[in-house]
């Protein structure tokens, strides 16, 4: 079997903080992100790929807002299925593009995905996950009382919906994921953390409101197909530790061991950092190896040439 990774891609792979968010921008920004992940390819990778969708979902969600009187708004499950198919259309179409460009054979596809999560997990007694528009402290709570939303301050520039960011616990499809693997193709799965979805009282699926972590997702995906190496590609090259101050020091090749002591004495946050490195340990302590590196040196990375990488 070739070497089997599976890579999340940050958001700025698809959209720039403070760029406008027209089809032309991700469009143009995405190319850039499928000539990256092309490269790849040509190092004899078998690719499952998966996204963050933070601000598209965001801007679907707003849609319904401003349209709620002409066309009726749709849940949140609905809406992360709606951005799955819209970012994984631009990947798809980009990545075959690319790939012809350099000769190669690979097909890719992409897969709606459902992320199934516990209805018991604390997270929903607990809502803290932002999403959508800003609302003045009125409107938060005339949206509290008609809808039934949490609202929750943020950071002073309004307020906004929190909502319940549960663990996953399986993703749906993956015999169809490993069988296409298997068939030179690389396969787009899990994005914006998968569709979540719930088992009710007679054990069968339905979706729920909630927002899954794709970091996370990326994790259980990379367990569930036996892949060998699990990447986060995000805006810097490498993890710090005392990140910003004058002793801060970059990581290379690090133990399961040593990550975990700099995450118990606090050096990554869990606004930034924290997520991907608890995902990176978790699945390097099965004797993986995960990476946390730019999209520019995703390929480098892999060869152990550039990166932090935790290793098992």
């Amino acid at each position: 079997m070739a070497n089997r990774v599976v890579i999340a891609l940050g958001g700025n792979a698809i959209l720039k903080p403070n760029q406008e968010a027209t089809l032309e921008v991700q469009l143009d920004n995405v190319k850039v992100s499928a000539e990256l992940v092309a490269k790849i390819e040509e190092i004899d990778y078998e690719i499952v790929l998966t996204h963050g969708n933070g601000p598209q979902v965001g801007n679907i969600l707003r849609q319904n807002e401003e349209a709620k009187d002409v066309v009726p708004p749709f849940p949140l499950d609905v809406c992360n299925a709606e951005s799955q198919g819209f970012i994984g259309y631009m990947l798809e179409q980009s990545l075959k593009n690319s790939l012809e460009t350099k000769g190669l054979t690979s097909n890719v596809i992409t897969l709606l995905t459902q992320t199934e999560v516990s209805a018991d997990d604390e997270a929903f007694q607990n809502p803290n996950k932002p999403i959508g528009i800003f609302y003045s402290e009125e409107e938060a709570k005339q949206m509290e009382q008609e809808k039934n939303w949490v609202m929750m301050e943020d950071a002073g520039r309004g307020y906004r919906r929190v909502v319940p960011s549960p663990q996953p616990k399986a993703i749906h499809g993956v015999d169809a994921i490993v069988n296409l693997l298997n068939r030179n193709t690389i396969v787009i799965a899990g994005g914006g953390g998968g569709i979540p979805v719930v088992r009710d009282q007679d054990g069968l699926l339905r979706g729920i409101e909630a927002v899954i972590d794709k970091d996370r997702t990326g994790k259980k995906l990379a367990e569930q197909i036996d892949a060998n190496v699990f990447m986060m590609l995000t805006d810097v090259s490498n993890v710090y530790i005392n990140y910003g101050k004058e002793n801060q020091e970059k990581l290379e090749t690090i133990s399961v061991k040593q990550a975990q002591q700099y995450m118990d004495e606090g050096h990554f946050a869990d606004g930034s950092m924290g997520p991907k490195m608890e995902a990176a340990i978790g699945f390097a302590a099965q004797g993986k190896t995960a990476i946390i590196c730019s999209l520019e040196e995703a390929d480098q990375a892999l060869l152990g040439r550039a990166g932090t990488r935790i290793t098992g």
